[in-house]
Protein backbone atom coordinates (compact mmCIF):
# COMPACT_ATOMS: atom_id res chain seq x y z
CA UNK A 1 0.00 0.00 0.00
CA UNK A 2 3.04 2.68 0.49
CA UNK A 3 3.30 4.77 -2.32
CA UNK A 4 0.19 3.62 -4.32
CA UNK A 5 -0.70 6.31 -6.24
CA UNK A 6 1.46 8.63 -8.78
CA UNK A 7 0.83 11.37 -7.07
CA UNK A 8 3.48 12.60 -4.67
CA UNK A 9 1.20 15.50 -2.85
CA UNK A 10 -1.39 12.91 -2.69
CA UNK A 11 0.04 9.14 -1.43
CA UNK A 12 -0.88 7.59 1.43
CA UNK A 13 1.76 5.90 3.22
CA UNK A 14 1.23 2.80 5.29
CA UNK A 15 1.57 3.59 9.30
CA UNK A 16 5.19 2.06 9.68
CA UNK A 17 6.74 4.32 7.52
CA UNK A 18 4.27 7.32 8.58
CA UNK A 19 6.13 6.88 12.03
CA UNK A 20 9.12 7.49 10.65
CA UNK A 21 8.46 10.93 9.39
CA UNK A 22 8.33 12.85 12.49
CA UNK A 23 6.73 16.39 12.58
CA UNK A 24 6.23 15.82 8.33
CA UNK A 25 2.46 15.65 7.23
CA UNK A 26 1.33 12.65 5.73
CA UNK A 27 -1.51 10.64 4.37
CA UNK A 28 -2.88 7.64 5.95
CA UNK A 29 -5.31 5.24 5.74
CA UNK A 30 -6.35 2.59 8.01
CA UNK A 31 -8.98 0.50 9.53
CA UNK A 32 -10.59 2.58 12.66
CA UNK A 33 -10.37 -0.38 15.95
CA UNK A 34 -11.20 2.41 18.65
CA UNK A 35 -12.57 5.88 18.32
CA UNK A 36 -13.72 8.24 21.40
CA UNK A 37 -16.60 10.72 21.44
CA UNK A 38 -16.28 14.26 20.54
CA UNK A 39 -14.88 16.11 23.48
CA UNK A 40 -14.55 19.92 24.30
CA UNK A 41 -10.62 20.91 24.34
CA UNK A 42 -8.78 23.47 26.84
CA UNK A 43 -9.28 25.59 24.57
CA UNK A 44 -12.17 26.59 21.67
CA UNK A 45 -12.26 23.31 19.61
CA UNK A 46 -13.39 20.06 19.70
CA UNK A 47 -11.79 16.78 19.71
CA UNK A 48 -11.49 13.32 19.38
CA UNK A 49 -9.18 10.13 19.29
CA UNK A 50 -9.09 7.66 16.80
CA UNK A 51 -7.15 4.21 16.49
CA UNK A 52 -6.13 2.73 13.25
CA UNK A 53 -4.63 -0.58 11.62
CA UNK A 54 -2.95 -1.42 8.37
CA UNK A 55 -0.87 -4.34 6.95
CA UNK A 56 2.46 -2.79 8.53
CA UNK A 57 1.01 -2.74 12.23
CA UNK A 58 -1.91 -4.80 13.32
CA UNK A 59 -0.91 -3.76 16.87
CA UNK A 60 -1.28 -1.79 18.47
CA UNK A 61 -1.41 0.13 15.64
CA UNK A 62 -1.39 4.38 15.52
CA UNK A 63 -3.35 7.04 17.36
CA UNK A 64 -4.56 9.49 15.35
CA UNK A 65 -6.18 13.42 17.48
CA UNK A 66 -8.56 15.34 15.48
CA UNK A 67 -8.96 18.85 15.91
CA UNK A 68 -12.35 20.68 14.87
CA UNK A 69 -14.22 24.33 15.19
CA UNK A 70 -17.66 21.94 15.87
CA UNK A 71 -18.64 18.85 16.96
CA UNK A 72 -20.58 18.14 13.77
CA UNK A 73 -17.32 18.62 11.91
CA UNK A 74 -15.56 16.01 14.29
CA UNK A 75 -15.26 12.07 12.15
CA UNK A 76 -18.77 10.15 13.26
CA UNK A 77 -17.50 6.68 13.31
CA UNK A 78 -20.41 4.26 12.44
CA UNK A 79 -18.87 0.92 13.08
CA UNK A 80 -15.33 -0.43 14.65
CA UNK A 81 -13.96 -2.06 11.13
CA UNK A 82 -14.76 1.23 9.21
CA UNK A 83 -11.98 2.66 7.00
CA UNK A 84 -11.04 6.32 6.93
CA UNK A 85 -8.81 8.25 4.95
CA UNK A 86 -6.50 11.29 6.23
CA UNK A 87 -4.58 13.68 4.42
CA UNK A 88 -1.87 16.13 5.67
CA UNK A 89 -1.70 14.81 9.06
CA UNK A 90 1.26 15.77 11.04
CA UNK A 91 3.34 13.00 12.82
CA UNK A 92 4.15 13.87 16.17
CA UNK A 93 5.70 12.12 19.30
CA UNK A 94 3.44 11.76 21.89
CA UNK A 95 4.64 14.04 24.84
CA UNK A 96 7.00 12.19 27.29
CA UNK A 97 5.69 8.88 25.94
CA UNK A 98 7.73 6.94 23.09
CA UNK A 99 5.01 6.32 20.94
CA UNK A 100 4.28 8.15 17.50
CA UNK A 101 0.80 9.21 17.14
CA UNK A 102 -0.92 11.30 14.17
CA UNK A 103 -2.31 14.98 14.90
CA UNK A 104 -5.36 16.22 12.21
CA UNK A 105 -4.87 20.52 11.46
CA UNK A 106 -8.23 21.39 10.88
CA UNK A 107 -6.39 24.37 8.78
CA UNK A 108 -4.93 22.15 6.82
CA UNK A 109 -5.70 18.16 7.11
CA UNK A 110 -9.00 16.55 5.27
CA UNK A 111 -10.74 12.88 5.73
CA UNK A 112 -13.40 10.78 4.42
CA UNK A 113 -14.97 8.01 5.97
CA UNK A 114 -16.15 4.76 4.25
CA UNK A 115 -18.29 1.61 5.64
CA UNK A 116 -16.92 -1.64 5.53
CA UNK A 117 -19.19 -2.74 2.33
CA UNK A 118 -19.04 0.61 0.58
CA UNK A 119 -16.74 2.36 -1.81
CA UNK A 120 -18.52 5.51 -1.34
CA UNK A 121 -17.68 7.80 2.07
CA UNK A 122 -20.61 7.98 4.04
CA UNK A 123 -18.57 11.36 5.80
CA UNK A 124 -16.36 13.47 4.17
CA UNK A 125 -14.81 16.92 5.27
CA UNK A 126 -15.18 20.02 3.73
CA UNK A 127 -11.62 20.08 2.05
CA UNK A 128 -11.23 16.39 1.07
CA UNK A 129 -11.35 15.86 -2.78
CA UNK A 130 -12.44 12.18 -3.82
CA UNK A 131 -10.19 10.47 -6.51
CA UNK A 132 -11.24 7.39 -8.42
CA UNK A 133 -7.87 5.74 -7.26
CA UNK A 134 -8.83 6.10 -3.32
CA UNK A 135 -11.84 2.84 -4.38
CA UNK A 136 -8.94 0.79 -5.44
CA UNK A 137 -7.17 1.56 -2.02
CA UNK A 138 -9.99 1.25 -0.19
CA UNK A 139 -10.79 -1.98 -2.08
CA UNK A 140 -7.66 -3.51 -0.86
CA UNK A 141 -7.62 -2.87 2.75
CA UNK A 142 -11.09 -4.03 3.34
CA UNK A 143 -9.81 -6.94 1.21
CA UNK A 144 -6.79 -7.46 3.74
CA UNK A 145 -9.08 -6.56 6.87
CA UNK A 146 -11.79 -9.33 6.14
CA UNK A 147 -9.22 -12.22 7.32
CA UNK A 148 -8.28 -10.15 10.27
CA UNK A 149 -10.19 -9.99 14.12
CA UNK A 150 -10.11 -7.06 16.31
CA UNK A 151 -8.76 -7.64 19.59
CA UNK A 152 -10.18 -5.27 21.74
CA UNK A 153 -8.29 -4.11 25.53
CA UNK A 154 -11.31 -5.42 27.26
CA UNK A 155 -9.15 -5.62 30.67
CA UNK A 156 -10.71 -4.50 33.77
CA UNK A 157 -14.11 -4.56 33.17
CA UNK A 158 -16.75 -4.75 35.47
CA UNK A 159 -20.39 -5.85 35.17
CA UNK A 160 -23.41 -3.50 35.75
CA UNK A 161 -24.31 -6.49 38.94
CA UNK A 162 -20.85 -5.79 40.35
CA UNK A 163 -21.46 -1.86 40.90
CA UNK A 164 -20.67 -0.31 44.00
CA UNK A 165 -21.53 3.73 45.20
CA UNK A 166 -19.12 5.62 44.98
CA UNK A 167 -16.66 3.90 43.13
CA UNK A 168 -15.53 4.43 39.59
CA UNK A 169 -15.24 1.62 37.38
CA UNK A 170 -14.67 0.61 33.62
CA UNK A 171 -17.90 -0.91 32.27
CA UNK A 172 -19.03 -2.48 28.93
CA UNK A 173 -22.24 -2.22 27.52
CA UNK A 174 -24.90 -1.85 24.63
CA UNK A 175 -25.87 1.67 23.89
CA UNK A 176 -29.90 1.69 23.84
CA UNK A 177 -31.02 5.15 23.19
CA UNK A 178 -29.62 8.87 24.19
CA UNK A 179 -32.45 11.83 24.75
CA UNK A 180 -31.76 15.63 25.78
CA UNK A 181 -33.34 15.57 29.22
CA UNK A 182 -33.09 19.53 29.55
CA UNK A 183 -31.80 22.05 27.44
CA UNK A 184 -27.72 20.58 25.94
CA UNK A 185 -28.34 18.25 28.77
CA UNK A 186 -27.85 14.14 27.66
CA UNK A 187 -28.49 10.73 29.00
CA UNK A 188 -27.32 7.54 28.03
CA UNK A 189 -29.16 4.29 28.27
CA UNK A 190 -26.64 1.39 28.32
CA UNK A 191 -27.38 -2.28 29.22
CA UNK A 192 -24.84 -5.68 29.44
CA UNK A 193 -27.63 -7.98 30.38
CA UNK A 194 -26.90 -8.41 34.21
CA UNK A 195 -28.86 -7.14 36.53
CA UNK A 196 -27.59 -4.11 38.66
CA UNK A 197 -27.60 -4.77 42.76
CA UNK A 198 -30.51 -3.77 45.12
CA UNK A 199 -29.66 -0.32 46.16
CA UNK A 200 -30.77 0.89 49.67
CA UNK A 201 -33.83 3.47 50.39
CA UNK A 202 -33.01 6.23 52.35
CA UNK A 203 -36.50 7.92 51.65
CA UNK A 204 -38.70 8.50 54.82
CA UNK A 205 -42.12 6.80 54.05
CA UNK A 206 -44.39 9.91 55.42
CA UNK A 207 -42.80 11.45 52.44
CA UNK A 208 -44.51 9.55 49.59
CA UNK A 209 -47.53 11.85 49.40
CA UNK A 210 -45.21 14.88 48.86
CA UNK A 211 -42.00 13.98 47.29
CA UNK A 212 -42.55 10.49 46.29
CA UNK A 213 -39.74 8.10 45.18
CA UNK A 214 -39.00 8.53 41.24
CA UNK A 215 -39.99 6.26 38.94
CA UNK A 216 -37.70 6.52 36.76
CA UNK A 217 -34.37 8.94 36.60
CA UNK A 218 -35.08 10.85 33.86
CA UNK A 219 -37.63 14.18 34.33
CA UNK A 220 -40.05 12.39 32.33
CA UNK A 221 -41.08 8.64 31.62
CA UNK A 222 -39.89 7.61 28.36
CA UNK A 223 -42.29 6.97 25.45
CA UNK A 224 -43.59 2.80 24.94
CA UNK A 225 -42.39 2.88 21.70
CA UNK A 226 -38.27 3.58 23.04
CA UNK A 227 -39.25 1.26 25.73
CA UNK A 228 -40.60 -1.42 23.55
CA UNK A 229 -36.78 -1.17 21.55
CA UNK A 230 -34.74 -2.30 25.69
CA UNK A 231 -34.27 -5.87 26.44
CA UNK A 232 -36.72 -7.10 28.69
CA UNK A 233 -33.67 -8.97 30.93
CA UNK A 234 -31.08 -6.72 32.79
CA UNK A 235 -31.20 -3.38 33.76
CA UNK A 236 -31.05 -0.35 31.74
CA UNK A 237 -28.09 1.76 32.75
CA UNK A 238 -28.60 5.71 32.90
CA UNK A 239 -25.64 7.66 32.35
CA UNK A 240 -25.01 11.29 32.40
CA UNK A 241 -22.30 13.97 32.50
CA UNK A 242 -21.56 15.78 35.51
CA UNK A 243 -20.94 19.48 35.79
CA UNK A 244 -17.83 20.24 34.51
CA UNK A 245 -17.85 17.40 31.77
CA UNK A 246 -20.83 18.92 29.51
CA UNK A 247 -19.27 19.46 26.31
CA UNK A 248 -18.85 15.22 25.56
CA UNK A 249 -20.91 14.35 22.87
CA UNK A 250 -22.19 11.08 23.74
CA UNK A 251 -25.66 12.62 21.79
CA UNK A 252 -23.24 11.15 19.04
CA UNK A 253 -23.42 7.76 20.17
CA UNK A 254 -25.41 5.34 18.17
CA UNK A 255 -27.83 2.96 19.43
CA UNK A 256 -27.13 -0.66 19.28
CA UNK A 257 -23.18 -0.29 19.08
CA UNK A 258 -21.47 -1.77 22.05
CA UNK A 259 -19.03 0.25 24.00
CA UNK A 260 -15.93 0.35 26.24
CA UNK A 261 -16.77 3.42 29.52
CA UNK A 262 -14.12 4.36 30.62
CA UNK A 263 -13.65 5.81 34.39
CA UNK A 264 -17.78 6.67 35.20
CA UNK A 265 -18.46 7.05 38.98
CA UNK A 266 -21.20 5.00 40.27
CA UNK A 267 -24.03 6.92 42.39
CA UNK A 268 -27.36 6.32 43.79
CA UNK A 269 -29.92 8.33 43.61
CA UNK A 270 -33.38 7.71 44.93
CA UNK A 271 -32.68 4.22 45.24
CA UNK A 272 -31.59 4.27 41.35
CA UNK A 273 -28.88 3.23 40.29
CA UNK A 274 -26.84 5.61 37.65
CA UNK A 275 -23.10 6.86 36.08
CA UNK A 276 -21.48 9.88 36.18
CA UNK A 277 -19.44 10.53 33.39
CA UNK A 278 -16.36 12.74 34.45
CA UNK A 279 -13.61 14.75 32.90
CA UNK A 280 -11.05 11.91 33.19
CA UNK A 281 -14.04 9.65 31.21
CA UNK A 282 -13.51 7.56 27.89
CA UNK A 283 -15.93 5.90 25.69
CA UNK A 284 -14.96 4.17 22.39
CA UNK A 285 -16.92 2.00 20.03
CA UNK A 286 -15.71 -1.53 20.31
CA UNK A 287 -16.29 -4.80 17.58
CA UNK A 288 -19.52 -6.31 17.75
CA UNK A 289 -17.52 -9.82 17.69
CA UNK A 290 -15.71 -9.64 20.27
CA UNK A 291 -15.50 -12.53 22.75
CA UNK A 292 -16.55 -10.95 25.92
CA UNK A 293 -19.67 -9.35 23.81
CA UNK A 294 -20.65 -12.50 22.39
CA UNK A 295 -20.52 -13.86 25.56
CA UNK A 296 -22.70 -11.48 27.22
CA UNK A 297 -25.59 -11.85 24.73
CA UNK A 298 -25.16 -15.47 24.92
CA UNK A 299 -25.85 -15.33 28.88
CA UNK A 300 -28.86 -12.77 27.65
CA UNK A 301 -30.33 -15.39 25.73
CA UNK A 302 -29.94 -18.05 28.30
CA UNK A 303 -32.04 -15.32 30.77
CA UNK A 304 -34.75 -15.12 27.80
CA UNK A 305 -35.46 -19.19 27.97
CA UNK A 306 -35.30 -19.73 31.16
CA UNK A 307 -38.77 -20.28 33.54
CA UNK A 308 -36.28 -18.91 36.43
CA UNK A 309 -33.72 -16.72 35.30
CA UNK A 310 -36.19 -13.77 34.59
CA UNK A 311 -36.09 -13.70 38.12
CA UNK A 312 -33.80 -10.93 39.52
CA UNK A 313 -30.47 -12.75 39.74
CA UNK A 314 -29.96 -11.27 43.44
CA UNK A 315 -33.23 -12.71 44.26
CA UNK A 316 -31.75 -16.64 43.51
CA UNK A 317 -32.53 -19.12 45.27
CA UNK A 318 -35.76 -17.62 45.43
CA UNK A 319 -38.01 -14.49 46.71
CA UNK A 320 -38.49 -14.21 49.97
CA UNK A 321 -41.51 -16.48 51.67
CA UNK A 322 -43.30 -13.30 53.10
CA UNK A 323 -45.80 -13.80 50.11
CA UNK A 324 -47.43 -16.18 48.83
CA UNK A 325 -49.51 -16.20 45.48
CA UNK A 326 -52.25 -18.70 44.11
CA UNK A 327 -49.91 -18.66 40.41
CA UNK A 328 -46.82 -20.27 41.42
CA UNK A 329 -46.85 -22.08 38.08
CA UNK A 330 -46.60 -18.95 35.90
CA UNK A 331 -43.07 -18.42 34.54
CA UNK A 332 -41.82 -15.23 35.61
CA UNK A 333 -41.16 -12.15 34.21
CA UNK A 334 -39.84 -8.21 34.58
CA UNK A 335 -41.20 -5.63 35.00
CA UNK A 336 -39.94 -4.12 31.65
CA UNK A 337 -42.22 -7.39 29.89
CA UNK A 338 -44.81 -5.84 32.20
CA UNK A 339 -44.67 -2.23 30.70
CA UNK A 340 -44.37 -3.33 26.74
CA UNK A 341 -46.57 -6.26 27.01
CA UNK A 342 -48.35 -6.20 23.30
CA UNK A 343 -51.74 -6.54 24.86
CA UNK A 344 -53.16 -3.86 27.46
CA UNK A 345 -54.84 -6.24 30.10
CA UNK A 346 -53.14 -8.93 30.94
CA UNK A 347 -51.90 -10.92 34.10
CA UNK A 348 -48.21 -11.66 35.31
CA UNK A 349 -46.45 -13.18 37.89
CA UNK A 350 -43.12 -11.14 39.16
CA UNK A 351 -40.43 -10.90 41.96
CA UNK A 352 -39.68 -7.05 43.40
CA UNK A 353 -39.29 -5.33 46.07
CA UNK A 354 -41.59 -3.05 47.53
CA UNK A 355 -39.62 0.34 48.23
CA UNK A 356 -42.79 2.60 49.26
CA UNK A 357 -46.19 2.90 50.10
CA UNK A 358 -49.13 5.38 49.98
CA UNK A 359 -50.53 6.10 52.63
CA UNK A 360 -47.65 5.07 54.67
CA UNK A 361 -49.46 4.62 57.98
CA UNK A 362 -51.47 1.46 58.25
CA UNK A 363 -54.36 3.00 59.94
CA UNK A 364 -55.22 5.07 56.82
CA UNK A 365 -55.36 1.93 54.05
CA UNK A 366 -58.51 1.65 53.89
CA UNK A 367 -61.18 4.36 53.30
CA UNK A 368 -64.29 5.38 55.35
CA UNK A 369 -66.19 2.18 54.17
CA UNK A 370 -63.44 -0.06 54.92
CA UNK A 371 -62.36 -0.63 51.51
CA UNK A 372 -58.37 -1.23 50.94
CA UNK A 373 -56.95 1.61 48.97
CA UNK A 374 -53.47 1.15 48.77
CA UNK A 375 -50.64 2.58 46.21
CA UNK A 376 -47.01 0.79 46.37
CA UNK A 377 -44.01 1.20 44.77
CA UNK A 378 -42.74 -2.43 42.89
CA UNK A 379 -38.95 -2.18 41.69
CA UNK A 380 -36.88 -5.32 40.05
CA UNK A 381 -33.95 -4.49 38.06
CA UNK A 382 -35.40 -3.54 34.90
CA UNK A 383 -38.30 -0.74 35.76
CA UNK A 384 -40.33 0.56 38.74
CA UNK A 385 -43.88 1.02 39.11
CA UNK A 386 -46.96 2.12 40.86
CA UNK A 387 -49.06 -0.94 41.52
CA UNK A 388 -52.43 -0.27 43.81
CA UNK A 389 -54.18 -2.93 46.14
CA UNK A 390 -58.07 -2.15 45.87
CA UNK A 391 -61.09 -3.91 47.92
CA UNK A 392 -61.00 -7.46 48.02
CA UNK A 393 -56.95 -7.99 46.16
CA UNK A 394 -56.66 -5.48 49.58
CA UNK A 395 -58.12 -8.30 51.45
CA UNK A 396 -56.67 -11.05 50.12
CA UNK A 397 -53.31 -9.19 50.51
CA UNK A 398 -53.26 -7.77 54.32
CA UNK A 399 -55.94 -9.97 55.48
CA UNK A 400 -59.44 -9.20 56.94
CA UNK A 401 -58.87 -9.55 60.72
CA UNK A 402 -55.66 -7.67 61.74
CA UNK A 403 -54.99 -5.62 64.13
CA UNK A 404 -52.93 -2.32 63.62
CA UNK A 405 -50.05 -3.72 65.17
CA UNK A 406 -50.26 -6.55 63.34
CA UNK A 407 -50.45 -5.14 59.66
CA UNK A 408 -47.26 -2.97 60.64
CA UNK A 409 -45.40 -5.73 61.34
CA UNK A 410 -46.31 -7.23 57.86
CA UNK A 411 -45.41 -4.07 56.30
CA UNK A 412 -42.39 -3.35 58.16
CA UNK A 413 -41.35 -6.77 56.58
CA UNK A 414 -42.53 -6.01 53.14
CA UNK A 415 -40.74 -2.44 53.28
CA UNK A 416 -37.25 -3.40 54.93
CA UNK A 417 -37.45 -2.22 58.01
CA UNK A 418 -35.83 -3.77 60.77
CA UNK A 419 -37.78 -4.56 64.05
CA UNK A 420 -34.56 -2.76 65.60
CA UNK A 421 -35.50 0.57 63.93
CA UNK A 422 -38.96 0.57 65.28
CA UNK A 423 -40.37 3.28 63.45
CA UNK A 424 -41.28 4.18 59.35
CA UNK A 425 -38.52 6.69 59.35
CA UNK A 426 -35.12 4.09 59.17
CA UNK A 427 -32.29 6.00 57.62
CA UNK A 428 -31.60 2.91 55.05
CA UNK A 429 -34.05 -0.20 54.17
CA UNK A 430 -33.22 -2.87 51.93
CA UNK A 431 -37.12 -4.31 51.07
CA UNK A 432 -36.36 -8.38 50.47
CA UNK A 433 -37.59 -9.33 47.02
CA UNK A 434 -41.56 -10.68 46.98
CA UNK A 435 -43.28 -12.63 44.74
CA UNK A 436 -46.61 -10.98 43.00
CA UNK A 437 -49.23 -11.09 40.90
CA UNK A 438 -49.86 -8.26 38.90
CA UNK A 439 -52.97 -7.39 36.19
CA UNK A 440 -52.90 -4.68 33.75
CA UNK A 441 -56.01 -2.69 33.46
CA UNK A 442 -57.20 1.02 31.72
CA UNK A 443 -59.64 3.43 32.63
CA UNK A 444 -60.63 5.17 30.22
CA UNK A 445 -61.55 3.31 26.70
CA UNK A 446 -60.43 6.69 24.38
CA UNK A 447 -56.59 6.68 25.43
CA UNK A 448 -56.37 2.72 27.12
CA UNK A 449 -52.70 2.90 27.02
CA UNK A 450 -52.31 6.41 28.10
CA UNK A 451 -54.59 5.24 31.11
CA UNK A 452 -53.39 1.78 31.71
CA UNK A 453 -52.49 1.09 35.14
CA UNK A 454 -51.62 -2.09 37.27
CA UNK A 455 -52.57 -3.72 40.29
CA UNK A 456 -51.67 -6.62 42.46
CA UNK A 457 -53.70 -9.81 42.99
CA UNK A 458 -53.94 -13.20 43.86
CA UNK A 459 -51.10 -12.84 46.25
CA UNK A 460 -51.30 -12.61 50.05
CA UNK A 461 -48.82 -11.54 52.53
CA UNK A 462 -48.25 -13.98 54.99
CA UNK A 463 -45.45 -11.62 56.79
Amino acid sequence: MANSTRDDDYKFMQIVDAMACINQRVNLIGIVIEASLPKHSKGTDYFCSIKLIDQSRTSPGISVTVFAEAMEKLPRIESIGDIILLTRVVMKINGNCPDVCATYLKKYSSFALFEGCNDVPYQVSPKFQAREQDKKIVAGLRKWFTSQKIEADLNDLSPLKEMKEGEHINLLGKVLHCCEVTKDDWMLFVWDGTDTPPAPIKAKLEDEMEDPLPLQSEPSPLSRDTLCTFPPVGSVLRMVTDRGNKNIGINFLKPNKWVKVVQVKCEVHAGLWRAVLMPSSKLYYLPDDDDLILERERSYNERMTSKLKRMPLSSFPGPSLITDTDYNDVPFVTLMNVLVHPEVTFKFNCVVRVVAAFPWRVEDFCNPQGIYRVRLTLEDPTARIYAFLYAEDGVQFFGSHNTVDELTRKMNALLGISESDGCPKAVSRNPPWVQCCLKSYYIDKADIWGSRNYRIFATTLVG
